[in-house]
């Protein structure tokens, strides 16, 4: 096993502006708390200064460790990639624009320390959070507290810290599309939660518009409920049993001596929706059984990596990918 205890892992994208400043207030905290610790930055394809940054920071404290992707890979995979690439007996997954706060750090840990397999930042408010953003999180809750597979956490962006265990063992799921704040959760390991007020972030500009915040939510919602494949199956025997019920009524009208092809008619349509939405039931769960024995894809294809041991024999769960140009 590793002797690193607290991995800290940072994805970036044009961070230039919080590079230099979240590396000393993580480093401030690790020293305080953690025993023996690594910093893991990976970059997702910056076209600013963050990459000069990076390295800087790798050139002077070995602590730091840094990958650079050939592309921008999107926010789900390049975290996670870098999270599989931790050697800590724990690994805590944060943002680069101190919007989680590195002062939880010494809380994770301590929690961590009592047992706890997981510990997450549970966001209670956010400044500078519209009233419109707001409403749209509380529905989006609010819709996967009722269709999820697993219960979710409202607040819970992530932000938190992993035991081991719970890294490898998601790891081997080779999720391609990896939403980890929800697969923390379906592993069913012991949650331990840290309510906190997010702070503004402290420099730059957000990458999460709202349409990078619209397919986060798609993704998240697709791989954390896969009963909503499953929905049009049930919708089908509703139209089917409707369809049936439309027959009777046709052949008792007709037995009455009275107009019976509107119920016909009405019957035969309500039938075919049932048969409709039943093909299309079967057809989503196929597409799942397929999704869940095909899902090798890396998640990520490196560039570069600074800093890691050439020794290192951990992970070895996820694979990664180096291009052949770096």
């Amino acid at each position: 096993m590793s002797d690193i205890e607290i991995s800290v892992v940072i994805p970036c994208l044009n961070e230039e502006e919080n590079v230099q400043g979240i590396y000393e207030e993580v480093r401030a905290e690790l020293e305080k708390h953690a025993r023996s610790w690594e910093i893991i930055f990976i970059d997702n394809g910056s076209t600013d200064r963050t990459r000069e940054l990076m390295r800087a920071l790798c050139a002077a404290d070995t602590h730091v460790r840094a990958i650079f992707n050939t592309r921008n890979f999107g926010q789900m995979r390049s975290p996670t990639h870098a999270i599989y690439q931790a050697e800590g007996a724990a690994v805590v997954g944060m943002c680069a624009d101190f919007q989680d706060p590195p002062q939880l750090l010494g809380e994770f840990i301590r929690q961590w320390r009592d047992g706890r397999m997981i510990v997450l930042g549970v966001r209670r408010t956010e400044e500078k959070a519209g009233a419109l953003l707001t409403a749209a999180r509380k529905a989006g809750y609010g819709f996967l507290a009722r269709n999820a597979d697993y219960a979710v956490i409202p607040g819970a962006t992530g932000f938190g810290l992993y035991d081991r265990r719970v890294v490898d063992t998601l790891a081997r799921w080779h999720e391609p599309e990896p939403f980890f704040r929800g697969m923390l959760v379906e592993s069913g390991f012991s949650i331990g939660l840290v309510p906190y007020d997010r702070p503004e972030r402290r420099g730059g500009q957000t990458k999460n518009d709202v349409f990078a915040l619209l397919d986060f939510a798609v993704s998240g919602l697709a791989g954390s409920s896969k009963a909503l494949l499953r929905r049009p199956i049930v919708w089908s025997f509703g139209f089917m049993a409707l369809g049936l019920v439309l027959a009777i009524c046709a052949i008792a009208a007709a037995l009455a001596g009275g107009t019976a092809w509107p119920w016909v008619i009405l019957a035969s349509q309500f039938a075919l929706f049932g048969f409709g939405f039943l093909f299309t039931g079967l057809l989503g769960e196929q597409v799942r059984i397929i999704a869940e024995r095909t899902r090798r894809v890396p998640l990520v294809i490196e560039q570069e990596r600074l800093n890691f041991p050439t020794d290192r024999t951990m992970p070895v769960r996820q694979p990664f990918v180096v291009a052949e140009d770096a």
